[in-house]
């Protein structure tokens, strides 16, 4: 697969979040796809969508912000508004086997309110 096929798949990926397209997110999730975050070690796919899969009205919009793609491995940073002001910053790995995602790992950035820094708890 072409980098910038990669590319796309991750940007479909993020619009699928977005009119909560699971299906679409799904398919193409390898069947030995994993996830990873502050959250979560290591969990299996369809924990993921157990866990991790929610109703996407509370977001507003997401702002792909840079994707690196480089063979079979991929960083996007993006941010995300919700509806209520919310918004944070992340940076997510993927790596792909084939033109499926075999593997996100997550990591959290800084929390915003209506503009203003929000601590986070530990």
């Amino acid at each position: 697969m072409a980098e910038a096929n990669r590319a796309d798949t991750i940007r479909k990926i993020f619009a699928a979040y977005l009119s909560n397209d699971r299906k679409f997110v799904a398919d193409a999730f390898s069947d030995e796809f994993r996830f990873t975050s502050p959250f979560d070690d290591n969990i299996d796919k369809a924990t993921y969508f157990a866990r991790c899969w929610q109703n996407s009205d509370w977001i507003e919009r997401h702002e792909l912000e840079r994707i690196f793609v480089d063979g079979d491995a991929a960083f996007v940073t993006y941010r995300c508004t919700a509806k209520g002001g919310k918004s944070f910053r992340n940076t997510e790995f993927f790596v792909f086997d084939g033109d499926k995602v075999k593997r996100i790992d997550v990591y959290f950035g800084a929390s915003y309110q209506d503009g203003k820094f929000v601590r986070q708890q530990p």
